[in-house]
C-alpha cells in the first residue's frame, strides 16, 4: 500500500504543478504540406521525435509518421535558419573590414586562442598544477567571502595562547560582520588580557583604497590638508588599481542563471555573447564593489566622486588653485547640475594668474578616462539587453546626496575658517516599510491557547506570543520523530555548522516526515503530527493577524540545534546571527534591502518550540542595528513566537550551550506563487491517505476555524 501511494506521485504531481503544454502553430490535425514551412513557431524535433517513437511502441503508427516525418522537417528546417542566419550576421556584422579577403577573421580568434593558452599557461607555472584543483565551491567561496576562516583562527590562537594574533583574526573577521555581537565581545575580553589592553586593531584584509580614503577624511576633518591631500591623492592610485584588478577577475568563469552550463548548446556567437556580457556587468559593477566596505551590503554613497569633491577643497585650502579647478571639473564630470561646485569653478578661475587660460584647465585625465569608458560599457550593455533580449536597468552609481557637508562653496565672503566639517553624510535612511495594513488581535482558533504578549508588550511591530499551541503529549512525540528523520546540515547544503561551529544543526521537511512515515521508518501518526501542527500554526497566524487573504507555506523546517561538548569554555557567539527572514539586514546603513538572495517573497514567520531541557538558546529580537536587545523569549513546550518578516523585525537565537534545542520553523507567503512545492507534494500525501483509509484520521480541527 505503501509503495503504491508514493508510485502514484510522480504521475499526479506534473499535472498539478506544471502549466498545459504549449500550443504550436499550424493546421488542427498537424499536417502541413511538404513544400511549405509551418505556420508560427518552428516545433522543436527532438519533442516531434519523442512523440513519433512513443507513438510507434503504442501502435498508433498514424501518428507515428506525422510525427516523425514533422520531426524531420524540423532537423532540417532549423538547419537551414541557422546556416542562413549565420550567412546574413556574418555579412551585416563582419569582424573584420568589408573587402579583407577569405579568412580574414581567423587572425580575430587566433588571437583569442592564443589568449586563453597564454592565461592557462601562466596560471599552470604559476600554481604548480592545473587551475583547476583550485575551482573551489560556492560554500567555500562564500566563507572566505565572509572571512569565516578568520573565526576559527582567533579560537585556534586563543587555545595556543596567542592573544595578539587571536585580537587580529577577531578583529578581522568583525570587520566584515560587524553584526556579529559575541564576536565584538570577544575582541572586549581579548584586550582586557594582561598586555593586549594597548594593542592597535589590525585588519589583515583591509581594502588599502578604503583605509587610505578614511585617513584623508580623518585629515580633512581635522584641518590638516596637506595630509588630507596626500591620503586622498594614495587613495586614487590604490582605487584605479583596485580597479583594474576586479575588471582581470570578472573575466573568470560565469554563472549561467537560466541553464546548467554543461548542458548549454548555444552558438559560438551566442556563447560569447552570453559569457562576455556577463563579465561586461560584472565588471561594469566594480564601481559598486570597490565603494562597499567588507561585510557591508551598500557601498559608500558618491564614494569616487568625493575624492574629488574633497580634494578640490582641500587644493583651494594650501592654496594650488589649478589642482583645485583640476579637482572641480572632474567632479562635474559625474556631476554636472551641482551648482555648487559650478560656483567653486567660477571662483577658481578667478584666482588663476593673468597668464593662465582658464579654458587651458581641463578635468583630471585619471577620471576623464575612468568616465569615458565607464560611459562605454554602459552603452554597449544597454544595447546587447535590446539586442539579446534580456532585461538591464542601469543603477545609479553617483548618488548625489552623498556628499561632504561643510557648505563646500568657497566664493569670497564665505568664512572658511568657520566652516564645519562632517566628511560622509550621517543621515539615516528610514525603515522599511509594511505594504500593508497592520492588523493583529484576531481570534486564536483553539482552546486552550494562551496568549502572551502582543506587540507593544514586545516593543516592536507585527509580534505575538503565545503559551499551549502544544501540549506535552504533542512536544514529546514531535520530538521522538525528530530524532527519526533528521538530517545534519539539511537545508543547508549539508553544513554541519551552518551558524556556529559550536553547534550542530539538524532538520527535516514534512514531506520528509511523511516519507519515513510510510516507510515504517517513524511512527506515521508521528508524521502526520507535524503536518497538522504546522497548519494548525498558519492558521492561528493568518487570523491572529487579521490578514485579507490566504497565508500560505513558504517553508516548513523541523530544526534541532545540539551543543557540541568541549566547544562551550567562554562562548558567547550567536546559535543564529541578528537577520530578518525577507531582506538583507544591513546595520550600518540601518536598513534591511528587500532584494536577493534575501527571499522577498516571505511575509510572516513563526517558531514553534518543542521543548526546554536545554541551556541558552533563547530567542531575540533587536533593533535595526543588530544589537540592542528589545525582547528576549525563553523556549518551552507549546511556545510559539510569531512576527512579520521584514526589517522591522530583526532577530537571532543565543547560543545553545548545553542539550538540545529543537523547534518548527514556519515561515508564510501571501502570493501564492511562492507556495512551498514540498508543502504541496505534502498536501496531496494527505489526500491519498485520506481517501484509502476513510474516517481513519480526521484532522483536529476546532470548531472555532470556521469563523
Amino acid at each position: 500500500m505503501r509503495e503504491r501511494i508514493w508510485a502514484q506521485l510522480p504521475l499526479l504531481l506534473p499535472w498539478l504543478l506544471l502549466p498545459p503544454p504549449p500550443l504550436w502553430g499550424g493546421p488542427p490535425d498537424g499536417r502541413c504540406p511538404e513544400s511549405e514551412p509551418e505556420p508560427g513557431p518552428l516545433q522543436p524535433f527532438d519533442l516531434l521525435y519523442a512523440s513519433g517513437v512513443a507513438a510507434y511502441y503504442s501502435g498508433d503508427y498514424e501518428v507515428a509518421v506525422r510525427d516523425l516525418e514533422a520531426a524531420l522537417r524540423s532537423h532540417r528546417r532549423l538547419r537551414e535558419i541557422c546556416a542562413r542566419c549565420a550567412r546574413h550576421c556574418a555579412a551585416r556584422r563582419p569582424l573584420v573590414p568589408p573587402g579583407a579577403g577569405p579568412g580574414a577573421e581567423l587572425p580575430f580568434f587566433r588571437a583569442l586562442l592564443e589568449r586563453a593558452r597564454c592565461y592557462r599557461s601562466c596560471q599552470s607555472q604559476r600554481l604548480g598544477g592545473p587551475a583547476s584543483r583550485h575551482r573551489a565551491s560556492e560554500d567555500v567561496r562564500s566563507d572566505f567571502q565572509r572571512r569565516v576562516p578568520y573565526n576559527y583562527l582567533q579560537r585556534a590562537y586563543i587555545k595556543l595562547n596567542q592573544l595578539e594574533k587571536a585580537v587580529e583574526a577577531a578583529h578581522t573577521f568583525f570587520m566584515a560582520n560587524p553584526e556579529h555581537m559575541e564576536m565584538q565581545q570577544n575582541i572586549k575580553n581579548y584586550r582586557t588580557m594582561v598586555g593586549v589592553e594597548d594593542l592597535q586593531l589590525v585588519d589583515r584584509d583591509a581594502k588599502p583604497h578604503l583605509e587610505s580614503y578614511s585617513e584623508g577624511v580623518k585629515h580633512y576633518e581635522a584641518d590638516d590638508f596637506e595630509l588630507a591631500i596626500k591620503y586622498f591623492e594614495q587613495a586614487l592610485r590604490e582605487y584605479f588599481n583596485e580597479d583594474t584588478e576586479c575588471r582581470a577577475l570578472c573575466e573568470g568563469p560565469q554563472r549561467f542563471e537560466e541553464y546548467e552550463y554543461l548542458g548549454y548548446k548555444a552558438g559560438l556567437y551566442e556563447a560569447i555573447a552570453d559569457h562576455y556580457v556577463q563579465v561586461l556587468v560584472c565588471q561594469h559593477e566594480c564601481v559598486r564593489e570597490l565603494a562597499t566596505r567588507p561585510g557591508r551590503l551598500s557601498p559608500i554613497e558618491n564614494f569616487l566622486p568625493l575624492h574629488y569633491d574633497y580634494l578640490q577643497f582641500a587644493y583651494y585650502r594650501v592654496g594650488e588653485y589649478v589642482k583645485a579647478l583640476e579637482c572641480a571639473k572632474a567632479y562635474l564630470l559625474l556631476h554636472p547640475d551641482d551648482e555648487d561646485v559650478r560656483d567653486n569653478v567660477d571662483y577658481y578661475e578667478s584666482l588663476l594668474d593673468d597668464s593662465t587660460d582658464p579654458a587651458s584647465i581641463q578635468a583630471r585625465e585619471d577620471l576623464a578616462m575612468f568616465v569615458k569608458h565607464h560611459k562605454l560599457e554602459s552603452e554597449l550593455i544597454k544595447s546587447a539587453a535590446e539586442g539579446l533580449g534580456f532585461s538591464y536597468t542601469e543603477p545609479n552609481y553617483w548618488i548625489q546626496y552623498g556628499g561632504r557637508q561643510d557648505e563646500n562653496q568657497v566664493p569670497s565672503g564665505v568664512n572658511v575658517e568657520g566652516a564645519e566639517v562632517h566628511g560622509l553624510s550621517t543621515r539615516k535612511k528610514s525603515s522599511p516599510k509594511i505594504d500593508r495594513d497592520l492588523r493583529e488581535g484576531g481570534p486564536l482558533l483553539y482552546e486552550n491557547i494562551t496568549f502572551v504578549y502582543n506587540s507593544e508588550q514586545l516593543n516592536g511591530t507585527q509580534r505575538v506570543l503565545l503559551d499551549n499551541v502544544l501540549s506535552e503529549e504533542q512536544c514529546q512525540e514531535l520530538h521522538s520523530v525528530a530524532s527519526g528523520i533528521m538530517l545534519v546540515g539539511d537545508g543547508y547544503r549539508g553544513k554541519t555548522s551552518p551558524h556556529t561551529p559550536n553547534e550542530k544543526f539538524e532538520g527535516a521537511t514534512v514531506l520528509k516526515a511523511l516519507k519515513f512515515g510510510y516507510e515504517g521508518r517513524v511512527p506515521l501518526k508521528s508524521a502526520r503530527l507535524f503536518y497538522d501542527i504546522s497548519e494548525k500554526a498558519r492558521k492561528i497566524v493568518e487570523s491572529y493577524f487579521m490578514l485579507n487573504s490566504t497565508l500560505y507555506f513558504s517553508y516548513t523546517h523541523m530544526v534541532c540545534r545540539t551543543a557540541l561538548s568541549g566547544q562551550q569554555d567562554r562562548r558567547n557567539d550567536l546559535s543564529h546571527p541578528i537577520h530578518a527572514d525577507n531582506c538583507l539586514l544591513d546595520p550600518e546603513a540601518n536598513e534591511c534591502w528587500k532584494e536577493p538572495p534575501a527571499y522577498t517573497f516571505r511575509d510572516y514567520s513563526a517558531l514553534l518550540y518543542m521543548n526546554d531541557d536545554f541551556e541558552g538558546g533563547e530567542f531575540i529580537f533587536t533593533e535595526m542595528d543588530a544589537k540592542t536587545v528589545t525582547a528576549s523569549i525563553k523556549p518551552k513546550c507549546g511556545r510559539m513566537i510569531s512576527f512579520s518578516s521584514g526589517g522591522e523585525n530583526p532577530h537571532g537565537v543565543k547560543a545553545v550551550t548545553k542539550g538540545q534545542r529543537c523547534a518548527v520553523a514556519l515561515w508564510f507567503t501571501l502570493d501564492p506563487l511562492y507556495r512551498e512545492l514540498e508543502r504541496i507534494q505534502a498536501d496531496e500525501v494527505i489526500a491519498i491517505l485520506d481517501q484509502e483509509q476513510p474516517g481513519k484520521h480526521k484532522p483536529n480541527i476546532n470548531p472555532k476555524d470556521e469563523l
